[in-house]
């Protein structure tokens, strides 16, 4: 027990710059808070008295905002920062030296029996309220973006941001391409691949814009012209329509 609440400890001081001393850490973390309270209820879970298993995870969200079902497994070094909103569900597994910020949710997607939640490996970051809903794994080494929702399995090594998530990092190779680089626990340099196609889409129309205006001048066309006489007939067309 203490060897656990030794490293989970030492994860606070590694992962947060702003952790100043030992006693700050235990009487100022909710995240650290969470965890202990979690350990405790999850020992009476597995010797079946859910009662008092619950009562103590019902505290533990009073005190902490974070839910975490004593259910849950969770490895050593969990980090939570801050941890507002926080909702690990009752099957989930986490490995060890996970990351997780506030508003994130490890959830399931429906009212099935079983395994109903993610499976998240070691060394995982999870930003700022992003979902992982359902009962898929999370490969060691992973990196969830803010905001994204997660719905099927990520491979180990990997970067996955958006709705619905998408690999865009994977063994340090970009899947699609990307305007920055990607570097740990730096949730404003992670790539957008839905910016950068809307970006390739407008460069291609103005492209195709450009050739039509060149192919217009060669065979004589008044390109404004043409785009007025287009609308005159759109709108010739409509009328003819309503009479």
């Amino acid at each position: 027990m203490f060897g656990r609440l030794k490293k989970d400890v030492q994860a606070v001081f590694e992962r947060d710059p702003a952790a100043k001393s030992l006693l700050e850490v235990l009487l100022c973390y909710p995240g650290l808070h969470a965890i202990l309270m979690h350990r405790v209820a999850h020992f009476f879970y597995r010797r079946r008295l859910f009662l008092i298993a619950r009562l103590i995870s019902q505290f533990s969200r009073w005190l902490t905002q974070i839910e975490i079902h004593p259910g849950a497994r969770i490895g050593e070094g969990l980090f939570i920062d801050h941890g507002s909103g926080v909702v690990i569900g009752e099957t989930a597994e986490i490995g060890d030296n996970v990351t997780i910020y506030q508003g994130v949710t490890l959830g399931g997607t429906g009212k099935e029996k079983g395994k109903r939640h993610p499976t998240i490996g070691n060394n995982v970051v999870i930003s700022t309220g992003a979902k992982i809903l359902g009962s898929f794994t999370v490969g060691d080494n992973a990196k969830i973006g803010a905001g994204s929702v997660v719905l099927k399995p990520v491979p180990p090594n990997s970067t996955v941001v958006g709705v619905p998530g998408r690999v865009v990092v994977q063994d340090g190779r970009r899947v699609s391409p990307a305007s920055a680089p990607v570097i740990d626990l730096r949730h404003d340099l992670l790539p957008d691949p839905v910016s950068e196609v809307i970006n390739c889409l407008t460069l291609n129309i103005e492209r195709l814009e450009k050739r039509v205006r060149e192919l217009e001048k060669k065979v004589g066309v008044d390109p404004v012209a043409g785009v007025v006489q287009s609308c005159e007939g759109v709108a010739g067309a409509a009328g003819d329509e309503r009479e």
